[in-house]
């Protein structure tokens, strides 16, 4: 695009700047086509980065702030976002392949972390222990120092302020390692922070290979907490490059999320769940609704309304889809369509049946057809996460047998249950191993309510205040009072 420009650096310390290890094209999944180059960085840039964080962090120019100060700071880095939604919109858009309405959805989501953490601030308070006459005894909270985070390339701005505004607020210094697959937004973070007043060295912003950068950033021994969102392989080589150290992680590492469906729920309604569930930015989506678990009564009728709304999706560039409607956009990048297509054929070979879709597209771009496939529980593709616009409807005939179904993977991130009963629902939400559960409607809650998962999902909460603590340590301090008996 004439208007993009050819080449993006990194932000260390302060400054633009390149990156040690070359640069890498960056490619609108729309077209096919290279949209830019990034500067890419190596284990020497990741020094800096975290040198200049560490530096931020001793010497108290953000953690000795008084809070209101950096939660307002926090906020006006949402403010920019905001003023700037447009460009940056355009640009997510180019880079990542979700329709232009999507990407100003998360824009706003990501000013929306900036404005509720930036509240948080200085609410992040100690308490006083009672421990009898002759003491004084009280907590307080402090930051780790260096936060590094390592981005998903699904959702790169507004994964990036759910844990850098929750960061900042405490009084961390942060490094940021965007995905390689859609780094140049994360630019406007960068900016967002110089705008906001922020000393150099809080917010720093690589891209690097997540072999070269990420392993780096994640066995860098001034790194006091690391944060991750991506594939369970992954997550465990972080995880076990940080147990060196012994540096604490947040891992939010996907889901086969389940929505229960009973005969009893109201199926106009929930045709919205599914296409906000597994449609939107084309089911890349960790809490994505992968599969629905049908009642057997409704299964029939339910499988012939999904796969009429699936094939109703306009599909196409999404810089040709500024208004919110029923279009989806291009997966990432070809190989993740590739290997999404992959599942499906395997699905096939198990036995499963393709009601609609499950096909890519005879054009240039990353572009797979929303795919609804009737499965069995034990079938690969019921278990093991696609992560992409493919979703499987399994049969069930009693309450427990659902559950069953529901619990039958090795993820815990989110699930759902769909019914008028609410003493089922509850009953239901009970027994689903799962961080976070939505009756009625998928994707209730918000940046409020706590986000994390069992299993392989991960550990640890975002969103929320819970999130809070992730970027906090607990210190207690006693006193023993003179002239006390």
């Amino acid at each position: 695009m004439d208007d993009i420009a050819p080449y993006w650096q990194n932000y260390i310390d302060g400054a633009w700047v390149d990156g040690c290890a070359g640069r890498i094209v960056v490619t609108d999944p729309g077209t096919g086509e290279a949209l830019a180059e990034q500067a890419l960085a190596d284990a020497a840039d990741v020094d800096r980065a975290v040198q200049a964080a560490r530096a931020c962090h001793d010497d108290g120019a953000l953690s000795d702030l008084r809070p209101v100060e950096r939660g307002r700071m926090v906020q006006a880095m949402g403010r920019y976002l905001l003023d700037n939604i447009e460009e940056i919109a355009r640009l997510l858009t180019l880079e990542q392949g979700k329709p232009l309405w999507e990407s100003r959805i998360e824009v706003q989501g990501a000013a929306r972390y900036f404005e509720y953490y930036g509240n948080q601030a200085e609410t992040v308070e100690g308490r006083s222990i009672p421990l009898g006459a002759g003491y004084l005894d009280f907590t307080t909270h402090e930051p780790y120092g260096v936060s590094a985070q390592i981005i998903p390339w699904n959702y790169p701005i507004e994964m990036t302020a759910r844990s850098l505004s929750a960061a900042l607020a405490t009084g961390n210094a942060c490094v940021i390692k965007t995905p390689e697959l859609t780094p140049l937004t994360n630019a406007f973070i960068a900016r967002a922070a110089v705008a906001a007043g922020l000393p150099k060295g809080a917010v720093n912003v690589i891209c690097g290979l997540g072999r070269d950068a990420g392993a780096a950033l994640s066995a860098h021994p001034g790194v006091n907490q690391i944060v991750f969102t991506g594939s369970v392989p992954t997550g465990i080589a972080i995880a076990s490059a940080a147990a060196r150290n012994v540096v604490p992680c947040v891992l939010e590492l996907g889901g086969k999320s389940a929505a229960i469906v009973h005969d009893d729920a109201d199926l106009d309604a929930f045709m919205s769940d599914v296409r906000w569930g597994i449609f939107f930015n084309a089911g890349q989506v960790c809490s994505a609704m992968s599969r629905v678990i049908a009642s057997e009564r409704i299964h029939d009728e339910l499988v012939d309304r999904i796969a009429s709304l699936a094939s109703s999706l306009e599909v196409g560039p999404g810089i040709d889809q500024p208004e919110f409607g029923l279009t989806m956009g291009a997966m990432v990048s070809e190989s993740q369509r590739d290997r999404a297509e992959a599942m499906i054929r395997a699905a096939e070979a198990e036995g499963a049946r393709v009601v609609t879709g499950g096909h890519k597209l005879n054009r240039p771009g990353a572009f797979l057809e929303p795919t609804v496939l009737t499965v069995t529980p034990e079938m690969a593709i019921a278990r093991d996460e696609v992560f992409g616009p493919v979703l499987s409807v399994v049969k069930f005939g009693s309450d427990d047998e659902a559950i069953r179904i529901a619990n039958a993977t090795d993820y815990g991130l989110v699930g759902g249950v769909f019914t008028r009963d609410l003493d089922r629902a509850t009953a239901a939400a009970r027994k689903i191993r799962a961080g976070q559960i939505f009756i009625n409607e998928w994707y209730a809650g918000g940046v409020e309510t706590p986000f994390g998962g069992y299993g392989k999902s991960g550990y640890g909460r975002e969103k929320g205040r819970e999130a809070l603590w992730n970027y906090v340590q607990t210190k207690n301090i006693a006193i023993r009072l003179r002239g006390t008996a």
